[in-house]
């Protein structure tokens, strides 16, 4: 587990402790360059900038900020976007870890 998070980490239960595992490792794979961080109280990834957050909520995992393109990936992000945009994978549902990937390269490449 990444130092940085382990205060966030472990606040959370098991289960959601490996989702946040699985997703802060799909970042270190896709964006070896990025540096782990805490932003806004939440676990976070700079490459240039932060480029990505993420954070357990009661029942679900949130991914900010918002996707923007391409459309193909929109679509695909479609059941998980909340009104503003923003990610929510909810705790009864298997992480959508190849969708996720798509997000991060998106995300690394908008904002990064």
């Amino acid at each position: 587990m990444n130092a940085v998070f382990s205060d966030h980490f472990e606040a959370q239960t098991l289960p959601i402790r490996e989702r946040l595992k699985l997703i802060s490792k799909v970042v270190e794979r896709v964006v070896p360059s990025a540096t782990a961080c805490i932003s806004y109280k939440m676990p976070a990834y700079r490459a240039h900038k932060i480029f990505i957050y993420f954070s357990a909520f009661k029942r679900h995992i949130g991914i900010y900020p918002p996707v923007t393109g391409p459309d193909d990936l929109l679509r695909d992000l479609a059941p998980f976007r909340g009104p503003k945009g923003n990610l929510t994978f909810p705790h009864d549902q298997s992480l959508p870890l190849d969708l996720i990937e798509r997000v991060v390269q998106q995300l690394a490449k908008q904002y990064g």
